[in-house]
């Protein structure tokens, strides 16, 4: 016994796996009931089907991993609601067990696995085709076996939960909640990353600013709900013109960004920004549907500029200042005037 509790300590100690755990506890298990096959289920109660998941096959009996038994017709089952944890003549005390008759079962030991809530999501099993008692030991060990088991299979389902909310809040904190895109600190980490690589191969940087026109009056007129539903459509146009290699984000009220990769080529760079912030205005501008109404909407005001060897706040202050130029352009040319010359 004391070598089969050293080897206990020593496998719950390394084991980081459920199979890790497992299969030594079956070895064990098999040592001190001496039967032939030991196993490990899991039970699908919505569905009334017992699996093995995990099994140790000696002798003559074969019970393979993977097979699928009707949770009605289990030994497990009988077990449970006779308070029987081990039966030594199967066929006169189970005669009518479908499953036991095909598998020649006549020893039969199990013990629930339970979950934290105290539900039966499996067993711990050992059978064999002869009749055996079992003694104290026996039944000791198939008790401990089954509790490690509970302990590590709910340790790794609050591992699986903790990954997940992880995995939630790392999203959540990267994401705007309204649109779903990447949010400021997300674009401000792109941004840093690509503008690092055109520094190394001296390519350039896509940075833009896009911000809604007559946006506040919209908010003022219809509320906010409506003004949720422009800045969600816009923010499906605007996503329909970046590449797979950009990030378009929103990065305030009313005020989105893109970031992307842009050729080596200053002219070709130069190009394709004003490019963007042509096809930028032009998606967004039209009718927008929101509730029951048809609302015209002017769209964006579009900033982008070709950066590299600048920093991250460098190259948005150069893509704002270019979004406020786009802005005043526009009022300017809505209302007929010309802008002051900037030239000497």
């Amino acid at each position: 016994m004391e070598e089969t509790l050293e080897s206990l300590s020593a496998t719950v100690a390394k084991a980081n796996s459920l199979e890790a755990l497992a299969r030594p506890l079956l070895e064990m298990l098999e040592v001190v009931t001496g039967l032939e096959s030991t196993y490990l289920t899991s039970i699908d109660l919505e569905n009334a089907v017992q699996s093995i998941t995990i099994a140790r096959n000696t002798g003559e009996l074969l019970i393979p991993e993977g097979l699928s038994v009707p949770w009605s017709d289990t030994l497990c089952k009988r077990c449970l609601e006779q308070g029987k944890q081990v039966v030594s003549n199967v066929r006169e005390v189970w005669g009518d067990s479908q499953a036991a008759a095909d598998l020649g079962i006549q020893t039969y030991a199990s013990a629930p696995v339970c979950g934290s809530n105290g539900e039966v999501i499996g067993t711990l099993c050992a059978a064999g085709k002869t009749s055996k008692k079992l003694g104290p030991r026996a039944r000791s060990a198939l008790n401990i076996f089954s509790k490690l088991i509970a302990q590590h299979i709910e340790r790794e389902r609050l591992l699986e939960e903790l990954r997940r909310s992880n995995e939630y809040l790392a999203k959540h904190s990267l994401t705007d909640s309204l649109t779903d895109l990447p949010n400021r600190r997300a674009l401000h980490d792109e941004l840093g990353r690509l503008l690092a690589r055109a520094a190394r191969d001296g390519s350039y940087v896509l940075v833009g600013l896009f911000d809604l026109d007559g946006f506040k009056e919209i908010n003022d007129e219809f509320g906010h709900i409506v003004g949720d539903q422009v800045l969600t459509q816009c923010a499906g146009r605007l996503a329909g013109i970046v590449r797979d290699s950009d990030m378009l984000a929103r990065i305030g009220g009313d005020e989105f960004a893109f970031v992307g990769p842009a050729p080596a080529d200053e002219a070709a760079a130069n190009s394709a920004a004003t490019e963007l912030a042509a096809r930028a205005e032009a998606v967004t501008a039209g009718t927008y549907t929101l509730r029951d109404r048809r609302l015209p909407f002017a769209g964006v005001s579009a900033g982008v500029v070709a950066a590299r060897f600048v920093s991250v706040d460098q190259a948005l202050n150069l893509a704002d200042t270019a979004m406020y130029r786009a802005k005043r352009a526009r009022k300017q040319s809505l209302s007929g005037t010309v802008p002051p010359s900037t030239g000497g």
